[in-house]
């Protein structure tokens, strides 16, 4: 697979295809870190399929840092994930074939370098349990007090249901644009900015039963 079967997306920028290719199953992004950016999107390209029984492992190597972290993956079957970056010291939490979509922080500094990228073809298996073992790692070494709240969360509301008070959310924001079947592109972008702002603020609102 020498061809780059992945694209890149951060917000407000053309999407990255054009991936260095590193050998026929390891590809590798350098992606600016100016203007700012908290996430990006990981995904297969149209009509990309990757071979039978493997993933696209994603790894980041943050600006001034020496190693690549393992943020997730993406495969067949789910063939995107967003990630949130971090700009300081602590491991990555899952993403894409992991638990959650995301890394844990405020986003990558633009005064830093850039952020290395690298996607590696990799067999389902081993992808999965690099996952396990890096999400028993960080539970491990997790301190409990100041993530109290958020470890409450986790055990009290699903998946599911955290789904569901996110679209909510963004269904009573939409619709507060006007009636009728057709919502402007930029209706959804206000509500995805001010979306991030209140999670970043309050972490914990979706944690609550009404998810507002």
């Amino acid at each position: 697979m020498a061809s780059v079967p992945i694209g890149v997306i951060i917000s407000g920028r053309p999407v990255l295809t054009d991936a260095r290719v590193v050998s026929q199953a390891q590809f590798a992004f350098e992606i600016p870190s100016q203007p700012t950016f908290s996430h990006i999107v990981v995904f297969l390209l149209p009509g990309i399929a990757l071979p039978d029984g493997t993933a696209a492992a994603v790894y980041a190597q943050l600006p001034g840092a020496t190693q690549f972290k393992l943020l997730g993956a993406i495969a067949n079957e789910k063939p995107s994930a967003i990630f949130k970056v971090i700009d300081k010291a602590g491991g990555p939490a899952g993403g894409g074939l992991g638990d959650e979509d995301a890394m844990t922080d405020a986003g990558v500094n633009g005064n830093a370098g850039p952020l290395a990228l690298g996607i590696s073809i990799e067999p389902a298996q081993q992808v999965a349990a690099a996952l396990e073992q890096q999400k028993a790692q960080s539970a491990a070494t997790a301190p409990t007090a100041g993530n109290e709240l958020v470890l409450r969360g986790q055990n009290t509301v699903t998946t599911k249901v955290m789904a569901q008070r996110i679209i909510k959310n963004c269904y009573d924001f939409l619709t507060s644009w006007g009636s009728g079947d057709t919502v402007p592109l930029k209706a959804f972008q206000a509500w995805w900015t001010k979306f991030e702002n209140k999670i970043e603020h309050d972490p914990g609102f979706l944690e609550r039963s009404d998810g507002g």
